[in-house]
Parts: structure tokens; sequence; C-alpha cells
């Protein structure tokens, strides 16, 4: 039998290597490869040729690869380019050195262009023994077509978790305290994480990318709510800007290697609005900047499972010789009340590159959160809470791979 390459890109989160153990699982299940190789750090690690071997891996590991977070694999921001026929071409070979067939990418937006990209060359070139197929991840949940991403569940779980203890935390003191606690969020272009927020039912004002920022309205709504509350909890994305484009974080935004920003300081800014207005003398932040796709003690169970599951429905449909630069994704069932989903196929370049932004639709008037609609959409994805394997009272987790040096064999 052939063998098969797993790599992970792009952001991590706390269920995207519960994709990986999925397929590493139906192999030992259901053999369709002499080896699982792991690639280190993404596309970049292999064609360093920097790979891992996880065919033999015990149950055990595996249960504990599931509930740790981030990519045990190591991840990348590598822009495979269609034009870079080198890059292409060195894929290829390298797969045919170790008796690769199959490559499956787990990652986002630019990791499924990276499947599409791959196949679109193979096909052009007549290699027929060369798949690759996608298995999408975003805490994000910035994914078409799909209807949810793995790894927003538990993220979404973990956000609003925090928003409500936060609220437990600031209502503590009498109302002469007056004070406004703003808690940021990932979401550069979509504002699905902030909107998490709001299953607490705690949120008084969300500030997302899809709505202009307008400080006079904006801090108009924050003094209202402080005159009638004393106290104002705002949840404000990192992305949020004005009518103009620009952001509104108080720290210049950079571009990264795909030329997207690099965001981060939005509630500070709104924290020096509020000040230098007199709208609130006292302000509190919260920036869950990593915490909120690395803490996998809040993982979803549903997240979980539903990852896993991704992992192992594609390694199944890989079994066909005609499959690939597809995805495995997610659909929600419509034929049952209780919530449910199946696993399906979309050609990846369907996925690649585009931006499922929060309907607008499911936004409540003047920054005051979100409809009901939202919330049922939501709350089925942070069911559940994995019993997690302890180790001395902290969760056990599998030692990154790319901490480890490890050879295996390939063709001369």
């Amino acid at each position: 039998m052939p063998n098969c390459i797993v790599a992970q890109s792009g952001g991590p989160s706390s269920v995207v290597n519960a994709t990986l153990a999925g397929i590493i699982k139906a192999n030992q299940l259901c053999p369709i490869y002499d080896h699982v190789y792991g690639g280190i750090n993404g596309i970049e690690g292999i064609l360093q040729e920097r790979f891992v071997d996880l065919t033999k891996m015990s149950d055990h590991e595996n249960l504990v690869l599931r509930q740790t977070p981030a990519s045990a694999l190591g991840s990348c921001r590598y822009k495979l380019k269609r034009n870079n026929v080198e890059d292409l071409e060195k894929v290829m070979s390298i797969m045919e050195r170790y008796d690769a067939e199959t490559l499956f990418y787990i990652g986002g937006n630019d990791s499924m262009d990276t499947v599409a990209s791959l196949s679109e060359f193979a096909n052009s070139k007549g290699i027929k023994n060369r798949r690759f197929v996608g298995c999408p991840k975003s805490i994000d949940n910035d994914l078409i077509v799909i209807d949810h991403a793995p790894g927003f569940g538990s993220a979404a779980k973990f956000i609003a978790t925090t928003a409500l203890q936060c609220w437990q935390d600031i209502n503590v003191y009498p109302a002469s305290r007056k004070e406004v606690f703003i808690l940021e969020t990932m979401g550069r272009d979509a504002g699905w994480l902030a909107a998490s927020a709001c299953l607490s039912n705690i949120v008084d004002l969300l500030i997302v990318p899809e709505v202009n920022f307008d400080r006079e309205a904006v801090l108009d709504e924050i003094a209202k709510i402080v005159e009638a509350k004393s106290k104002c909890f705002v949840v404000i994305s990192e992305g949020a800007h004005y009518a103009d484009g620009t952001y509104i974080a108080s720290a210049e935004a950079r571009n990264d290697l795909f030329g997207t920003a690099v965001l981060g300081g939005a509630a500070r800014a709104l924290e020096q609005m509020i000040l230098e207005e007199g709208v609130c003398g006292r302000c509190k932040i919260q920036e869950l900047s990593t915490a909120q796709r690395s803490h996998a003690s809040e993982q979803s169970l549903v997240d979980v499972n539903e990852s896993y599951r991704i992992g192992m429905s594609a390694h199944m449909r890989s079994a066909d010789p005609a499959f690939t630069g597809k995805l495995v994704g997610i659909r929600r069932r419509k034929d049952i009340k209780e919530y449910d989903v199946e696993y399906y196929t979309i050609d990846a370049d369907r996925v690649a590159n585009f931006v499922r932004n929060f309907p607008e639709k499911w936004l409540l008037e003047d920054y005051h959160g979100i409809t009901d609609e939202a919330i049922q959409y939501m709350r089925p994805l942070i069911q559940g809470t994995p019993q997690l394997i302890m180790n001395d009272g902290l969760p056990e987790q599998t030692l990154p791979y790319y901490l480890c040096d490890i050879e295996i064999d390939k063709k001369p």
C-alpha cells in the first residue's frame, strides 16, 4: 500500500488535533496507507522534508492528542502560490520519494487554496497518483459553504464562559462604582467570535467588523447604560473599523505574509475614547488573544467529536482514487428537530479565499447584541465537555511533534 502525509497550517485551535487523530485512527481501523506521515510545520516543513511517523500511535496517545490544543505538528504561514512551479513540482517529487499518494491538509481559507493549487497542478501535468484532501478548521467560523468550521464551537464556549465569569467579577461592587468592562476577541473580518460572547446573556454592547464603528453613537450608548446600570459590558472584535475602513486599534496594523492585517488593541483604543470623553472614569479591558484558541480545558464535546469525524471521513473518502482537490465539510441536518450533522464533500476552490461574515440580519440595532436566531445557531455548537485525561492535576498533552527529531524511511 502507499503512504499518506498529514499536515496542519494557519492559526491553531483547541480541536485541530482531533482531526489529525481521526485520520490516524481511521487508518488503524481500516488501513488504506502503510504509513501516516505527519508533515512538520505545514507545507513549509513538507518542502524541507520534515516528517514524523504517526502510524502506530497507541489508543491512549490518540485520546491525549484529541485534547491537546494548538497544532501538534506545528503550523506555518507559507503561501504556496499557483505560479510558483518550483514549489509545486518539489511537493510532487517529495511525495513520490516517500511513496505518499495522498496529502491531507488541515487548515482554513489559505490552506484550502493550497489543496486546490496542488490538485490543479497535478491534473495539469497528468499526475494521477498524487491526491490532495482538505480538512477545514477555523475558530473565526469564516469559511463559506459549510455550516460551521471546526474550532469555532470551542472558542465560542471559552469566550462566552470568560464573559460570564468577568461579568460576575465586575458586578461585586456597589452601584456607586461606575465601570465599563471591555472584552476584546479575535476576528479581523468577521464577528463570529465576538458575537459568541452573547451566549452568556450578559453583553450590553457588541462591536463587530460587519457594522461600521460610529464613535459618537457607541460612546452615547455606553453613557446611557452606565447611567442606568452603573456597569457596562462591551465586547469588541479586533477588526472593528470606521466607515472608511480604518481600524480603531490603537496599535498600527501591520500585514502578515498573506497580506492580511495583524491586529490587536481595539479594546485599548475604545478605553482611551471613554476616558478622554469623560463617559466613565473607570475602565477595565481583557484581551483574549491566543487564549481563545488554545484553552482546551473549555473544549466543546460537539466540536471535538465533529473535528475528529471530519478526519475519519476524509480518510475513508480518500480510498477513492479520484478523490482529490476536495474538502470534507459539515452540513446541519434539517430533517430532524434535534441538532445533528452530516459530512459531505466540496471542491476546495469553492471555499478558498472567501470570507463568511456574521449575518447583519442577526445583529440588533445600536450595537445591542444578536438575535434569537443567532443564539439558536450557535448554542448547539458549544454543548458538552470532554472527560479530560489528567496528569498531576493538569490536562495531559501531547509533546509537539516539531520538538521531536525522528528519521523516517524514504526512497533513495
